[in-house]
């Protein structure tokens, strides 16, 4: 059972993670509301289609940053109040959830790839950039994002299995390898649309209108 500073810590990290960036910035922006167009998606794929970059790179990073702090906030300053491993593997569990079904937004969010993505590099850096970097691979390559994104769920437990225990400080945590899990296979069931259009050959590449 969580103790009630377990249970603060996740309820503040799902409240972050319901903070649907690419709604917020896309009305300060004075931009159209991204679940009105393109995928519908509320994420930085979709808010490209806008056509404003500066959108899409500040939704991007700030839906990571979301990912991150809750994480980096536990294994920076957690230990002072007894949290351990299983507070941070939750944290960040907390945080992607609250991305996919946003309190804020009616439950209805993104994909979560970059809250994902920050939350691994919360968890550590090593792991997030790895995953990161095959994301980019692909996208860069193939300018399919949810291809990117798929690729990046699969590999992204490997990669944490593949770590060294002296590289890698949570190596070793079976609560931080069940969320990294966890979270590959929910990616995976929010791109299941975009893998039967992928394997139809009717995806749309990065940047292209919808």
């Amino acid at each position: 059972m969580f103790d009630l500073t377990t249970l603060a810590v996740v309820a503040a990290a799902y409240l972050i993670g319901s903070l649907s960036f690419a709604v917020i910035v896309s009305r300060v922006m004075g931009l159209s509301d991204p679940r009105s167009y393109g995928s519908k998606n509320p994420g930085a794929t979709n808010v490209l289609r806008s056509g404003s970059k500066k959108a899409a790179i500040a939704t991007l990073l700030l839906d990571g940053a979301k990912g991150w702090l809750p994480v980096w906030l536990v294994a920076h300053w957690g230990s002072a109040w007894g949290l351990g491993d299983g507070a941070l593997a939750a944290a960040g569990m907390a945080a992607f959830l609250g991305h996919l079904f946003p309190l804020f937004f009616g439950f209805k969010g993104g994909k979560g790839v970059a809250t994902a993505a920050g939350v691994l590099l919360g968890f550590e850096p090593l792991l997030g950039l790895a995953t990161l970097g095959s994301w980019l691979f692909v996208a860069l390559v193939l300018k399919y994002s949810s291809l990117a994104a798929v690729v990046a769920a699969l590999f992204a437990p490997g990669f944490y299995v593949l770590a060294s225990g002296e590289s890698w400080s949570w190596y070793g945590s079976p609560a931080v390898a069940l969320v990294v899990t966890v979270m590959s296979l929910l990616l995976l069931w929010r791109h299941r649309g975009n893998i039967s259009r992928l394997l139809a050959g009717q995806e749309g590449k990065i940047g292209s209108k919808k």
